[in-house]
């Protein structure tokens, strides 16, 4: 889509239909729990479109108990303390469907060209003004509590990196600090990650984020995994018991206690290594041990998975706060050319799922 075929619908109703700005401006200037996903196979279905719905139902649960001013819009800049009941995903996810509904066909029309994808944005907001006027709310009126909730829907082309090709690696490098409230996926969180732009080295195309300059959390936008070589006696152990190729490596990614969004690709890297008989441990990937790293990949639900080809850490955790990006004295680690033969296995196994759990928008529009 061109900058005047983007869209973006409130609660179902055209805001725009020129002069869209760009989805981090919106994200900016608009508060709420928000989630992105994409059409798959020419536009044909919406990519784990139930998962995103539940994830961004949990997530407004989460904003609204414990940091509300992340969900609701401020007119003045007191502290809001309002929170939302509890509703049960029936009456949301119909809300939220709505909206969807209403959106497909204008964006499925306007679509400049076959084999251009759709990349799908959905927030939700807490509105004050209804959210005071609903009273007391039982059980039973989970839909009165949905009228508290304004609903963004944002839609805008993506052009879907070819998987595994030259060039089309992640460069990485460590530069911040973990986020707050990690566990639910905010809009605001696209302001608070600007600082750390200062440090992006160059030719860098994902921050990561670490509290301690050695055990990675996650990116900016991504999570984060490290394909590692089992000691010796543990591969032989594993090898005697399955007696398949993959039983020398180990998948790390933090774990979500650690302060890590719970991604929907990340979920799905889990569900696969479980499957597949690929050893799997949550544990934050430790610098400290990276010569045992022979694979690295990023998830999200734009691109699914990208192989690394380069990971950046400073030569001194503490220089990332007192030193500028030309100042800062970086660690390497390069990978071999391409996918390992992990990190393909677990790509081509999360394709299939995506046709699997894949949305039909013939069933929307």
């Amino acid at each position: 889509m061109s900058t005047s075929s983007r869209f973006l619908f409130s609660n179902g109703v055209v805001l725009h239909s020129s002069d869209v700005p760009p989805i981090t401006t919106f994200l900016e200037s608009h508060p709420g729990a928000y989630t992105t996903t994409r059409t798959h196979n020419n536009a044909s279905c919406l990519l784990f479109w139930e998962r995103h719905v539940k994830r961004l139902a949990e997530s407004i649960r989460i904003l609204s108990n414990s940091t509300p001013q992340l969900l609701f819009k401020q007119n003045n800049s007191s502290m809001i303390m309002h929170s939302l009941p509890q509703f049960t995903m029936g009456p949301f996810r119909a809300l939220v469907n709505d909206s969807m509904s209403k959106m497909l066909p204008i964006a499925m029309k306007e679509r400049r060209s076959d084999g251009e994808e759709l990349s799908v944005t959905t927030l939700v907001s807490g509105n004050i003004e209804r959210l005071s006027g609903i009273g007391n709310v039982d059980d039973d009126d989970d839909g009165r509590v949905c009228q508290a909730l304004d609903v963004y829907v944002y839609v805008g082309s993506y052009v879907v990196p070819a998987f595994g090709v030259r060039g089309n690696g992640a460069r990485l490098a460590v530069v911040g600090r973990g986020r707050d409230v990690a566990n639910a996926k905010y809009s605001d969180w696209v302001r608070l990650r600007k600082p750390l732009e200062k440090l992006r080295p160059f030719a860098v195309t994902e921050l990561l984020l670490s509290n301690d300059g050695d055990q990675i959390l996650e990116g900016c936008v991504t999570n984060f995994f490290v394909v590692c070589r089992k000691d010796i006696d543990e591969a032989k152990r594993d090898y005697l018991n399955d007696r398949n190729d993959t039983c020398a490596f180990e998948v790390q990614t933090a774990p979500i206690g650690d302060g890590v969004l719970p991604g929907i690709i990340r979920q799905i890297v889990i569900e696969v290594c479980l499957s597949k008989g690929i050893s799997f441990r949550e544990v934050a990937p430790s610098w400290s041990k990276h010569e045992t790293w022979e694979e690295a990949f990023i998830t999200n639900s734009l691109r699914h998975l990208q192989h690394v080809e380069t990971i950046l850490v400073p030569s001194s955790w503490e220089s990332i706060i007192s030193k500028t990006r030309v100042e800062i004295s970086w660690e390497e680690k390069q990978f071999k050319d391409g996918p390992g033969m992990i990190t393909s296995l677990i790509q081509k196994e999360i394709m299939e799922r995506a046709i699997l759990e894949g949305f039909p928008l013939c069933d929307a529009v």
